[in-house]
């Protein structure tokens, strides 16, 4: 990391001196890296640094390497610059987020500097959860979508998720069902028209949660994809990333049940005014467009993937009938 960099650290946080303590990990196609360091002299210990610098020759794991691609991650780092800058101080306990200590951008770098999320209680990531964990996030995301009920993404994505159908051409071309493909249009057309639309954050798998020691508390990072959207897009994608295809189809109902029971709590404290029941009503039945839709995408960006599953071509056969 350049001095430049540095500087911006140690000013941002009030520290004398930092040291670089480890990669937490690096980014997605060789895009970068996230760093922890420790700083001395200031009022944080440490910091959660990530630094993106866009690579000369792109090198992605499933061999999407076209210029789209290399566009679509460009302008991710810029909506996570702009969300952070504009719209994450709206974000309160209920939807825990990372406190952003300094942005800047630098030729082709950007430096984000991040609260430690680990040295303020949310140490723990997660492969496998249970009911307290699952109930943690679908109630962060109800908290964020009910903050964010219709708010313009402006500088965001106007449509966010990272596996929305304008920016996935190449996957669409790619997908070999043609039942699946003959609906993507309307899949798409059917969610961005809904009627209620929040900000959604876009990329809320489990990877992305961070939890306190006893789980019964979180916090999200990673806002590379947050725009417009249903929020049961995030909702889809969160359940579909951390339960096998039987827990799926076993508690679909009582996993909506929690999500939209807090998300009526949520919306009676920022958005009063609305009907929730509308919200409600709308909302379920898009749930099983929104999974459909992504599984659209995932069938043709990685037919062998492991969240390909009965439950999710039961599902998507079911919405054909209904779209075709």
């Amino acid at each position: 990391m350049n001095q430049h960099f540095k500087d911006i650290i140690l000013k941002s946080t009030g520290a004398s001196s930092l040291e670089e303590v480890e990669v937490i990990q690096s980014l997605w196609s060789g895009y970068g890296s996230i760093i922890r360091y420790s700083l001395k002299g200031g009022s944080y210990s440490c910091v959660v640094v990530k630094h993106v610098q866009y690579p000369d020759d792109t090198k992605h794991p499933r061999g999407w390497n076209t210029s789209l691609s290399h566009e679509r991650k460009l302008k991710s780092y810029k909506v996570e610059t702009s969300w952070y800058q504009n719209f994450s101080l709206l974000c309160d306990d209920s939807c825990r987020i990372p406190k952003c200590f300094a942005l800047e951008t630098h030729n082709d770098e950007v430096l984000i500097v991040l609260e430690d999320l680990d040295s303020s209680g949310f140490p723990k990531r997660l492969n496998q959860v249970g009911w307290n964990e699952i109930t943690c996030c679908l109630e962060w995301l109800a908290n964020f979508h009910a903050s964010f009920m219709g708010t313009k993404p402006t500088n965001l994505w106007e449509i966010g998720t990272y596996w929305h159908l304008a920016t996935r051409p190449d996957e669409l071309k790619e997908l070999d069902d043609k039942r699946l493909k003959s609906i993507a249009s309307k899949l798409d057309e059917t969610l961005n028209n809904a009627k209620y639309i929040t900000l959604v954050h876009g990329d809320a798998k489990l990877a992305n949660f961070c939890f306190s020691i006893d789980g019964k508390k979180v916090a999200a990072v990673d806002f590379q994809y947050v725009g417009g959207g249903c929020g049961m897009k995030d909702v889809a994608y969160f359940i579909g990333s951390c339960l096998n295809e039987e827990e799926c189809e076993q508690y679909e109902n009582k996993l909506l049940s929690i999500y939209f029971n807090a998300l009526r709590k949520g919306l009676k404290k920022h958005n009063p005014s609305l009907d929730f029941n509308d919200v409600e009503k709308e909302w379920r039945a898009l749930f099983p467009i929104a999974w459909t839709d992504f599984h659209r995408f995932l069938k043709g960006w990685s037919p062998g993937h492991w969240k390909i599953n009965s439950y999710s071509e039961k599902m998507a056969q079911e919405v054909i009938e209904i779209l075709k």
